[in-house]
């Protein structure tokens, strides 16, 4: 063939350039690699605002009561494009802030309205959120009126709370402070289905084996199936599937059946249509269709035309009014199934007078039958459930009270303690699942207790690992854990295994006398031990340093402290310790990623966080796995000359344990597990060794570990930021 005659005119230019497109990478090529990208999302090249801005500061400025007015003014100025139901969009913006807030998981804090991730896929193209970049456009002109001085994750959150108070629900409050992502979490797991609403999630017949840490049954789903389990309707199994959901978010069984009865005592379910003739979601919509999903381009497709969910009805005779009007229905009438007329399962009433029936969204002449999910009859259903809801149905105030907090509980749980709250509206009471702190002692001399501790008996590895245990529980997902309050000294955490209850209790007697003898914080002088024990080792390098500290952390008591709550923090393996608690499915190292994650550490952090506490000699239950060192409890970079010298072979001996041995002798030198040997063998780990075996970087190491060590202990100081 003659090159010179090659057909160029069909080829893009950019062939050979950067790979534009998700679904091509390089990186497929090994699908098991270490996802590190977790560790760098969010970075400020992805924010446009630059690394100087501060939302929480410019939130303080907004006109609060303005904001809220153009918010009541919205939710009844129904626009063409996308008409109000009964003139009155309260119903989908509560779907909207529901559907953020409710994607939130007790088990790793994950989730929720805290981000404004709803915007990004998938969250905004599930099959759950069919409608609701409609609720969001709705909420453009405002968003652009206040511009920097309202984050879209407030907005999102504020918008429901707001839809209540214009339906006439007195509300329990409102906390600002959410600030925006610009791209999709690559951290949080949805679930592995490659199809919408699976039936994978379980691993056997038992509706509590729904894998973990997911709260969702199906994929695409932010609860349970409307339907029935895996679209059968069955209301008794359909109210196993809630129990366990809401629990995993957090929720009793009084506050689900609040939540449920709330959310359906106002709006409506869409599914007058057929659901073929929706459009792609708005991640694979066309560009003329501008970011919007699901659009109907051959029938009218608003209005009382609309589908959504597939469900067709309102579940209350006055869907824009906060009333009792969901339990008269739930529990006054006999329910039977029935089709929408897009196909979907639901329950409709046995002779149900006419004035009960809601009219239809766009004339009040015509009245329709009301409807309930599966869900819905499951409140009616479930003996626990049906008690409950009839409760509610006799003291309508109660309800609303109940309800009122758990809405606030569910669009705040991920926000962090109330101190992170800003606002005019942020209620006064402290709620124990806010994890409430007492403000400790700043006024001390630092210097006399750090003498006190530096006298006592404790180590080395027994000071800096009680600081380390205090403060790793911190998770950046949901602000829970951290080493204020001391937490570490109550139940449930003394007695977990992970934090050596017998080692601890004997530190904890210790500490805490020099507290009370200097009036003083145990959660001040648990950090402060691991300082000192830091600056010991610092010292026995050869380099005298001074690790920074901040006065000011309280001590938490048994009853600021809700121990159940607590009980998913536990640490199950701690790779900076080098611990499992026992063989996962999941390796080592990737639950030390995910736990570096959490603790909101970069990849150079836990680098030398982990080659550090190797060199304190601070593993679980004092093992050697990893002290690649003759001079344990001296602050070296010697796990990473050791780690990255040719001198040695490395073999394993077990499914996590390996001998490092003399190349030339074969004579063993060290013992490792998966998670040593990881900063070696993964190529962008191995970097960052190499920069600390460095003969010129001793120090270096030295100055990056404190800081990475600061940075975790002061996780939670949220009143220094």
């Amino acid at each position: 063939m003659d090159g010179n005659n090659i057909n160029t005119t069909s080829k893009c230019p950019v062939m050979h350039g950067g790979v534009t497109s998700t679904s091509i990478s390089n990186m497929d090529w090994w699908p098991n690699a270490l996802n590190l990208d977790i560790l760098h999302q969010h970075d400020t090249k992805t924010n446009p605002m630059g690394k100087d801005f501060s939302y929480r500061e410019e939130v303080k400025k907004l006109d609060f009561k303005a904001l809220k007015n153009d918010l009541h003014t919205l939710m009844t100025d129904s626009q063409e494009w996308w008409p109000a139901d009964w003139g009155h969009y309260g119903g989908l913006m509560i779907r909207m802030s529901w559907h953020a807030a409710g994607s939130y998981r007790v088990a790793d804090g994950r989730g929720g309205a805290g981000t404004g991730n709803q915007r990004f896929a998938p969250l905004n193209s599930w099959p759950d959120n069919v409608n609701l970049d409609k609720a969001r456009r709705l909420l453009w002109p405002i968003k652009k009126k206040y511009g920097n001085k309202i984050s879209w994750a407030d907005l999102i959150a504020l918008a429901g709370t707001i839809a209540y108070e214009s339906m006439g629900l007195k509300t329990f409050g409102f906390g600002f402070g959410r600030e925006d992502i610009w791209h999709p979490e690559k951290d949080t797991y949805w679930g592995s289905e490659k199809e919408w609403l699976g039936a994978s999630r379980y691993d056997n017949q038992s509706r509590e084996s729904l894998e973990n840490p997911l709260a969702a049954v199906q994929m695409g789903l932010i609860y349970v199936n409307p339907e029935g389990v895996n679209g059968q309707p069955d209301p008794l199994r359909t109210a196993q599937d809630v129990r366990i959901t809401f629990a995993r978010m957090a929720m009793n069984d009084e506050e689900t059946v609040a939540l449920t009865a709330g959310g359906h005592t106002v709006g409506k379910c869409h599914g007058n249509g057929d659901a073929k003739l929706l459009g792609p979601a708005p991640e694979a919509a066309n560009l003329e269709d501008q970011g919007l999903g699901w659009i109907n381009k051959t029938t009218r497709g608003i209005g009382r035309n609309t589908v959504s969910s597939g469900i067709e009805g309102a579940w209350t005779t006055h869907p824009t009014k906060w009333d009792n009007g969901y339990f008269h229905m739930l529990l006054n009438y006999a329910w039977e199934q029935k089709k929408s007329p897009a196909g979907a399962n639901q329950w409709e009433p046995i002779n149900i007078k006419e004035e009960d029936k809601p009219v239809d969204v766009e004339d009040p002449s015509i009245r329709y039958n009301p409807i309930m999910t599966d869900a819905d009859m499951a409140m009616k259903m479930d003996p626990i459930y049906c008690k409950i809801a009839e409760r509610f149905y006799k003291d309508p105030d109660y309800f609303a009270e109940v309800f009122a907090r758990a809405w606030f509980k569910l669009t705040h749980r991920d926000m962090g303690p109330k101190s992170r709250y800003i606002g005019p509206d942020v209620p006064k009471e402290d709620l124990i699942w806010q994890d409430p702190v007492p403000v400790g002692n700043k006024d001390y001399d630092v210097t006399a207790v750090k003498k006190k501790i530096a006298a006592s008996a404790l180590s080395i590895n027994e000071m800096v690992s009680t600081a380390w245990d205090s403060a790793r529980t911190f998770r950046g997902s949901d602000m829970r854990g951290g080493a204020n309050g001391a937490r570490i000294r109550l139940m449930p955490q003394k007695d977990w295994a992970g934090n050596e209850p017998k080692r601890l209790a004997k530190v904890l007697k210790v500490l805490e006398e020099i507290a009370a003898e200097s009036g003083v914080s145990v959660a001040d002088v648990i950090v402060l031990a691991g300082n000192v024990g830091i600056e010991k080792a610092a010292k026995a390098a050869g380099f005298d340093i001074k690790v920074p500290f901040v006065p000011g952390r309280g001590d938490a008591t048994d009853e600021m402290t809700d121990a159940a709550s607590f009980a998913v923090l536990e640490p199950l393996y701690d790779g900076y310790r080098n611990w499992l608690k026992e063989d996962y499915a999941v390796s080592a190292e990737e639950l030390m990623l995910d736990r570096t994650q959490l603790m909101g550490l970069t990849a150079p952090e836990m680098t030398v966080l982990v080659g550090g506490m190797r060199m304190l000699g601070t593993n679980y239950g004092g093992t050697k796995h990893g002290v690649f060192t003759k001079q344990e409890c001296a602050l070296t970079n010697d796990f990473f000359v050791n780690l990255t010298d040719m001198a040695n072979t490395w073999n394993p001996i077990d499914n996590n344990l390996y001998e490092i041995r003399d190349r030339q002798t074969g004579a063993l030198k060290w013992t490792a597990t998966r998670v040593d040997l990881v900063f070696g063998s993964n190529s962008i780990l191995r970097s960052y060794s190499e920069v600390y075996a460095q003969d010129d970087n001793k120090e270096k190491f030295i100055q990056d570990f404190v800081d990475a060590w600061v940075k975790v202990m002061n996780s939670d100081r949220f009143d220094l930021t």
